[in-house]
């Protein structure tokens, strides 16, 4: 029987350090047409769908992903869980994949591994993020659509109801939690201080640099070695990794 597996992209237009950031362009290409045309390769994906919010702002970016011919979702804006779960429960997927559209040159055949590596070491969830190793903008999640149900009918805090998975790396045996069984996707070396993410406005200036130098289609490990070999960290390097979800543990939501 095939396996379904259905990629979630969240998007929204709002954003305190960089606003419309998922539409800014480089070459007259929007970042997130960048983004999906690079995950339409994925060969493990059975369907990709832009989830975005209701907030009048975001019915930009439903239009911009229904005109580059994806499927597009709107739920709510501060509970991102719910809206993941709303956009494939009558789908019933198997397995489903979540990246974030601010990451415009996230590499589908990495995705295509950490599918396959989660199907067959048959956890709940997996991903390349639980030992941050890869570059931030690199990162890709994947767990069971039965674990999504789990954790949206039991996650409580707002902090595990604004981010998607932290319910279920909380309560993984990784962490020493003994609901979900949960492994990480290994990387050989420790590129975490690389930012292919887009946030701020140096984030932007570094990918414009990469997609006019290299071209919109190439690894994910090519890229990292030009930000290296040119020392292009120093744009955007001191720029801190998912400082919202920090925030948002700090305020003990």
């Amino acid at each position: 029987m095939e396996i379904k597996t259905i990629l979630i992209t969240q998007a929204r237009f709002g954003s305190t350090r960089l606003s419309g950031k998922v539409l800014k362009e480089i070459n007259n290409k929007a970042l997130l047409e960048i983004h999906l045309e690079r995950l339409k390769k994925c060969i493990n994906v059975s369907e990709i769908i832009v989830a975005t919010t209701i907030n009048h702002q975001d019915e930009v970016i439903y239009d911009k992903a229904i005109e580059l011919g994806f499927q597009s979702f709107r739920g709510s804006e501060e509970d991102v869980l719910d809206r993941f779960y709303k956009a494939v429960k009558d789908k019933k997927p198997d397995w489903v994949v979540r990246v974030t559209s601010d990451c415009p040159l996230i590499d589908s055949e990495l995705v295509d591994k950490i599918i396959t590596f989660a199907i067959e070491k048959n956890v709940d969830y997996c991903s390349n993020v639980l030992i941050e190793n890869y570059p931030d903008g690199q990162d890709v999640e994947v767990f069971k659509f039965s674990v999504l149900q789990h954790a949206y009918e039991n996650a409580t805090l707002l902090s595990d109801r604004e981010h998607v998975t932290l319910y279920i790396r909380n309560n993984s045996d990784f962490n020493e939690g003994n609901i979900f069984k949960a492994v990480n996707f290994p990387c050989p070396f420790d590129y975490s201080k690389i930012r292919m993410t887009v946030d701020e406005s140096k984030d932007l200036e570094l990918i414009e640099i990469l997609v006019n130098k290299l071209g919109t289609e190439k690894s994910w490990l090519e890229y990292t070695n030009y930000i290296i070999d040119n020392n292009l960290n120093a744009i955007n390097g001191k720029i801190i990794r998912n400082e919202g979800l920090l925030k948002s543990l700090k305020s003990n939501k």
